[in-house]
């Protein structure tokens, strides 16, 4: 039995022989390690702090790899190096979701019916189809909804422990803006695939040169002519590893500067050298290159309205009727402003007469901003259904604005905070990886 060299891997005598006890029950042993009859053996091939991975779980995750793979036309691995990069995903997984209990994050049923909605609608189909679609798939609504529980918890952890502490200053974004106008000209997107070596927390100086042999190992296999995602399935520990290393389409500010300075010298295909950072070594494909440019002149439209939200004491019917009443009242005469303050359950625009002020297109929720598009100044909706609730919407008036440098400082931002998190994320799966107990049973070491 193997065990990884982490400091505070080691577990008091007493909590392992309560785990394994647990063990034996789990893989159908009675308590002299024989199997209980007619219980088939699912052998356990790693413990992870007070969880376990049977061999079942490992095969199946390894055979939807696969198939996941194929189904991109994606070289695959030796299986065992495709194996052993699944059991690792597999840990992380276990140690984020008993971060995430411990934390007290839940996911309920409606939430999980609700993100089931948006993938059928994306997919412009139902849920009904698509549990049927998954269900010739070998894979029961049951199993689904639990993965897709899991998925939007350590969603959520990640969104708690990570992106919730990023702040990006006003300097901050001066300072990206300048450096993107002075070193990259027109190419501000990037299509890259990535390999990263990880560093261990506090490691030794002999950890260090043999995470960098490793790198170096694995760059010289790619310049030798191997296939860059079938290698980084096979050897790359970054999050997308399983994916072929493929980072997609990513924006000069999410970049960091150690990536920036390397794609200055790479053309179309090409491959950087081992880059160091203090998570690790890394190496980078460069796909493609594109120059985002967006339009600069946008229609803004200020606008006013009425929100009335259905409940159990009034369902949406009675809400409808209210609304067609108070659209009445004020094509006789009445005030929009003073209705808008008296009834809409819109607190803050309710303040100011239902006044939202100006916006860009896309700033509101679709129906909003396809009703209020349809409106000519001064002109009242009818009722319109949104997520918020029924509103009635009056445009006052419109114009042509150049928001260049809003937009510019806005995406800058978004760049900036997308980078900020990704770093921050790398360094916390790396700490919260040391510190997991983890114990290979059955010859699975990563």
């Amino acid at each position: 039995m193997n065990r990884l060299s982490n400091n505070h891997s080691r577990r008091p005598a007493h909590w392992r022989d309560g785990l394994w006890c647990c063990i034996w029950l789990l893989c159908g042993l009675n308590a002299v390690g024989a199997p209980v009859p007619g219980q088939d053996i699912d052998r356990i091939v790693v413990i992870v702090n007070d969880d376990v991975i049977t061999e079942i779980e490992a095969e199946t995750r390894l055979q939807e790899t696969k198939a996941q793979l194929s189904a991109q036309k994606i070289k695959l691995p030796p299986e065992p190096l495709l194996r052993k990069q699944v059991i690792e995903r597999m840990i992380l997984e276990r140690a984020q979701l008993q971060l995430a209990e411990r934390m007290g994050i839940r996911v309920s049923e409606d939430e999980i019916d609700q993100t089931i909605e948006k993938i059928a609608g994306r997919n412009r189909t139902t849920p009904d189809n698509l549990y049927k679609t998954l269900g010739k798939q070998g894979i029961s609504s049951t199993q689904y909804r639990e993965q897709l529980r899991e998925q939007l918890i350590i969603q959520q952890l990640v969104e708690r422990a990570v992106n919730n502490r990023i702040t990006v200053s006003t300097g901050e974004i001066d300072e990206f803006l300048q450096r993107r106008n002075k070193l990259l000209g027109g190419q501000d997107a990037y299509n890259l695939a990535h390999i990263m070596v990880p560093i261990p927390e506090s490691a030794s100086p002999q950890a260090i040169q043999q995470a960098e042999r490793q790198a170096q190992k694995i760059h010289d296999i790619l310049e030798k002519g191997a296939d860059f995602q079938e290698t980084a399935i096979a050897y790359s520990r970054d999050k997308t590893a399983l994916e072929g290393g493929e980072l997609g389409w990513r924006s000069a500010g999410q970049l960091p500067e150690l990536f920036l300075a390397a794609l200055e010298t790479m053309r179309r295909g090409g491959i950087s050298s081992v880059l160091r950072s203090p998570n690790g070594f890394h190496i980078l494909r460069l796909n493609d290159i594109r120059s985002v440019k967006k339009s600069k002149k946008v229609t803004q439209t200020r606008a006013r309205h009425i929100l009335l939200r259905p409940n159990a004491v009034r369902p949406e019917n009675e809400i409808r009727r209210k609304l067609i009443e108070l659209k009445q009242r004020i094509e006789d005469g009445d005030d929009f402003a003073a209705l808008a303050r008296a009834y809409s359950e819109d607190s803050v625009s309710a303040a100011n007469g239902g006044d939202l002020g100006w916006f860009n297109p896309g700033q509101m929720t679709p129906r909003f901003e396809k009703a209020a598009d349809a409106l000519k100044p001064k002109e009242i909706s009818a009722p319109v259904k949104t997520g918020f609730g029924l509103h009635l919407i009056q445009v006052l008036e419109r114009r042509s604005r150049d928001i260049g440098e809003e937009l510019d400082r806005n995406e800058a931002r978004k760049q900036i905070r997308a980078r900020k998190a990704d770093e921050r994320y790398q360094q916390w799966i790396r700490q919260l990886r040391d510190e997991t107990y983890v114990e290979f049973v059955s010859g699975d070491e990563g």
